[in-house]
C-alpha cells in the first residue's frame, strides 16, 4: 500500500478503519492514510551532516513559498521532489540560527508514486506541494524520546496482506498537517476540508518506493527527527518538486 490518506468508517469499525486507510496512503497499496529544542548535526540520523554556510533564505525556494514559512518556525523540513512526475526526493532538515538557515542533515526519501501537485486530491497518488505544519506524532514501536505529541498504539500496523517491504511504515510516522486538525494524533480522520482534498498524509518509515501521497524516510533518519523536532521551535514541512518549490 502507499501512504497518504486514511479513514474510519463508524463507531465500531474506527481503529480498523482507520488503520487500513493510513496504510493504504503511506505506501502499502494504493491509499492514502491517516489511523483510526532546536536540532544540531548529531551522529545519529543516518543522513549526511551538512558543512554549507548558513543563509538568510532557504536553498531552491522561492518567495511564493518561502513566504508562507512563519515566522516563528524556526526548524524546516524541506523535501526536494526529483520531478513533477517523480517518486524520488532529497529530504533536508533546517534550524534557523539568527536569522539565518543552517543546513543541518539530508536524507533521500520518497514522496507520491506519481510525483507532486498544487491541487491534491483523494487517490491522485501525488504529494501536495506547500509548507504544512508538523504537530504530532505516533507509531507501533515506542516512543523514541520524540518531542512532539507522541501517540503509541499497535493500530498503526501495517496489515501483513500487504506486501512484506511496507509491514514496517508506520513503525514511526509523523503528522503532515495537511487537511486535518492540527495537534490531534496522526490517526484522527477528522478532515476540515472534505474528504476529496484527501488526508492522513504523513512522513513515514521508507519502503524503497513511491507512495500513495506520503513522504518516506529511513528509520534512522525518522528517530533522529523525532527527537529534533520540537514543537517550541514550531516546525514545519515544506515539500514539493524542485521547479514548484522555485515558483
Amino acid at each position: 500500500m502507499r501512504h497518504g490518506e486514511v479513514r474510519r468508517v463508524g463507531a465500531a469499525t474506527v481503529t480498523c478503519g482507520l488503520l487500513l486507510a493510513a496504510l493504504a496512503a503511506c505506501g502499502g497499496s494504493g491509499t492514502e492514510h491517516r489511523r483510526g529544542g532546536t536540532a544540531g548535526a548529531g551522529a545519529e540520523g543516518g543522513g549526511t551532516p551538512s558543512s554549507t554556510a548558513a543563509a538568510t533564505r532557504l536553498p531552491g525556494v522561492g518567495d511564493r513559498l518561502q513566504g508562507r514559512i512563519p515566522a516563528g518556525s524556526r526548524q524546516v523540513l524541506a523535501v526536494y521532489g526529483d520531478g513533477k512526475d517523480s517518486a524520488d526526493a532529497t529530504v533536508v532538515f533546517y534550524a534557523k540560527r539568527g536569522t539565518a538557515w543552517e543546513r543541518v542533515r539530508s536524507w533521500p526519501g520518497h514522496n507520491g508514486k506519481k510525483g507532486w501537485t498544487a491541487d491534491h486530491h483523494l487517490g491522485d497518488n501525488r504529494s501536495p506541494v506547500g509548507v504544512f505544519t508538523l504537530t504530532a506524532a505516533g507509531g507501533v514501536l515506542d516512543d523514541p524520546g520524540a518531542r512532539l505529541p507522541y501517540t503509541q498504539s499497535e493500530d498503526f500496523g501495517a496489515p501483513h496482506w500487504w506486501e512484506r517491504s511496507h509491514w514496517h511504515d508506520f513503525d514511526y510516522v509523523i503528522a503532515i498537517d495537511y487537511n486535518r486538525v492540527k495537534g490531534t494524533p496522526p490517526d484522527d480522520p477528522t478532515q476540515p476540508e472534505g474528504e476529496e482534498k484527501g488526508g492522513g498524509i504523513w512522513l513515514h518509515m521508507d519502503h524503497g518506493s513511491g507512495t500513495s501521497a506520503c513522504v518516506s524516510l529511513s528509520k534512522a533518519a525518522m528517530e533522529y527527527l523525532l527527537r529534533t523536532l520540537d514543537p517550541d521551535q514550531h516546525p514545519v514541512v515544506l515539500m514539493g518538486d524542485r521547479a514548484a518549490l522555485k515558483g
